[in-house]
């Protein structure tokens, strides 16, 4: 791929994503519960590319069939309409950051079992707009250049990965992580508008860089 993985990867993982991983971690029973959620976050992000290559493969074929530069033209297309959109969510949220409240799910999220982390993981993922906008980009990438699915599979590691990172470091820290991991989730609930809005800037500079 040509895309900056590991950005795009923060950026799947950004906002209410994040918070959810770090709610599991401060659960009775994170190390039952966290490996779930990263195996949902696997499977919708692998699915979510399928389903996004497959998409822009026939918005192509409608366009110029057979014509690589006309698929090209309708993935351009596609990711300036995101650029709009996600300008659009960013001012909404600086605009609304005083009233903005956590989604009401996470706080459920604290007597998960391995069954709803799994299901929470799965539609984080495939039902958040930022998620969606960013595996068309990588699926618009890789029918732009004529690529396998396999090869967005850094990508998949790599958005695993940041998912993971509130369980490793619970596990390296051992009782430091478990005192800070509370302050750390209140700090995000509280603040889950600035998190937002650097996701949707940094993923608009994805698609405007060259």
């Amino acid at each position: 791929m040509g895309l900056q993985v590991l950005p795009l990867a923060v950026t799947m993982m950004a906002g209410p994503q994040i918070v959810a991983a770090v709610v599991l971690v401060t659960t009775a029973r994170p190390v039952r519960v966290c490996p779930a959620f990263l195996l949902g976050v696997a499977i919708a992000t692998a699915v979510g590319v399928a389903l996004a290559r497959g998409i822009f493969a026939l918005l192509g074929q409608a366009i110029a069939p057979g014509d690589s530069s006309g698929r090209g033209v309708a993935a351009v297309v596609v990711q300036l309409v995101l650029v709009g959109l996600l300008a659009l969510v960013a001012v909404k949220n600086v605009v609304k950051r005083r009233t903005v409240e956590p989604p009401k799910w996470l706080g459920s999220l604290m007597e998960a079992d391995p069954r709803k982390a799994l299901t929470t993981g799965f539609l984080i993922i495939l039902l958040m707009p930022s998620d969606i906008a960013v595996m068309l980009t990588v699926g618009a990438n890789l029918e732009q250049h004529d690529a396998e699915w396999t090869a967005a599979l850094p990508f998949i590691a790599a958005t695993v990965l940041i998912a993971a990172l509130p369980l490793l470091v619970y596990l390296l820290l051992g009782d430091r992580a478990r005192r800070a991991m509370p302050r750390l989730r209140e700090w995000l609930t509280t603040h889950s508008w600035v998190v937002n809005v650097a996701a949707c800037l940094i993923f608009i500079v994805l698609i405007l860089a060259p």
